[in-house]
């Protein structure tokens, strides 16, 4: 069985811009080989074994978002729900007042940098299915913090 991939409607635009940049560069990657062929022996070829070095990681990168894509489920955005699901964004706040926000989305976008976060991930397993108003005890490898769900959207 494949793995169904989950994405916003964001995340599955950006994924296709790649697609077609990775998929443009393909003829300058060519020429890059034929012209490093060009140069002689090719065991001694630094600039050769470099490109097609370049080439293979394409490739790889092109069928690993070309599987992504064709086994994607758009995640629809929340409808008044008032429990955490993909897609939701969510207003934390801990008892010494600090706020956090995170986006749930699947484990293909998350990007903990930018306040995505996955739903596979201790602090998005926390938050499926709570409510506004609830208390949620995240535990994370460096700590345990309960944080109080002060928005949903």
């Amino acid at each position: 069985m494949k793995k169904q991939f989950h994405l916003t409607k964001e995340g599955h635009a950006e994924l296709e811009a790649e697609l077609a940049a990775l998929i443009g560069r393909r003829t300058e990657l060519a020429e890059a080989i034929a012209t490093a062929r060009s140069q002689g022996d090719l065991a001694e070829n630094a600039e050769y074994h470099e490109a097609k070095e370049e080439q293979g990681r394409q490739e790889s990168r092109i069928e690993e978002i070309e599987n992504i894509l064709q086994n994607s489920e758009i995640i629809k955005a929340p409808k008044g729900d008032s429990k955490v699901q993909l897609g939701s964004t969510v207003k934390l706040k801990s008892a010494d007042g600090a706020t956090k926000e995170f986006q749930v989305v699947g484990t293909v976008e998350a990007d903990p940098l930018n306040h995505k976060i996955s739903d596979e991930s201790p602090i998005g397993k926390a938050l499926l299915g709570k409510k506004e108003g609830e208390e949620v005890e995240i535990h994370t490898p460096a700590d345990t913090t309960t944080y109080k769900i002060v928005d949903i959207s």
